[in-house]
């Protein structure tokens, strides 16, 4: 009985020995399996973190994009209105330039009222011309076509009469019907002229 019970004391001994063993051989592998969760969790958390931070970035650059659109769009209807503004009022200097000589006019007509002397309002006339000429040649860069004379220039000159001669022995503007003029070089006005032809 001694015998026996000393047998199995020694196997619940061994049982229980193995048994501390398999806890501890276990205990290693549950620490690594929670230290691998934590460090995934970890990860996982990181990431949320770092997506979160995109996101953010995301939207502020729409944000960016949808100023940026609008400010591009407020500069085109102020460049359109600005060119509107300038288109309009593209003509006030030279209108400007023109207020003295129609006060001139204006006092002309007003003094031919109360005079008999033609010449003098004839003048005076003239010299309105001058100082109007004088001003868009020095300002606007006018140029007027009215040489007689000349060879004819079909981007210069409009022929409104022809006459043929024996003379001439190229087309020549004989005569000056209508000025024409000139702007900086381009012609915005053809004079209007007679040409002498060759019968050839």
């Amino acid at each position: 009985m001694s015998k026996k019970k000393n047998e199995e004391e020694i196997k619940e001994e061994v049982v229980a020995e193995s048994m501390d063993d398999i806890k501890t051989e276990e205990a290693p592998c549950e620490e690594q399996e929670e230290a691998k969760v934590d460090e995934r969790d970890e990860k996982i958390s990181s990431l949320e973190e770092k997506l979160e931070e995109k996101e953010k970035e995301v939207n502020e650059l729409k944000d960016k994009l949808i100023r940026n659109q609008a400010d591009t769009e407020n500069y085109k209807k102020r460049l359109i209105k600005e060119k509107e503004e300038a288109v309009k009022y593209a003509n006030t200097a030279l209108i400007k330039d023109l207020l003295g000589p129609l006060d001139d006019f204006s006092r002309a007509l007003e003094a031919a009222k109360n005079s008999d002397n033609v010449e003098a309002i004839r003048e005076g006339v003239s010299m309105i011309e001058d100082r109007i000429y004088t001003l868009l040649k020095t300002n606007w860069g006018l140029e007027i076509i009215d040489e007689a004379n000349v060879p004819f220039n079909p981007n210069e000159h409009e022929a409104c009469m022809m006459e043929v001669s024996d003379d001439a022995k190229e087309e020549t503007v004989q005569l000056i019907l209508q000025k024409g003029y000139k702007v900086n070089g381009r012609v915005v006005r053809s004079a209007k002229v007679k040409v002498l032809k060759s019968a050839d």
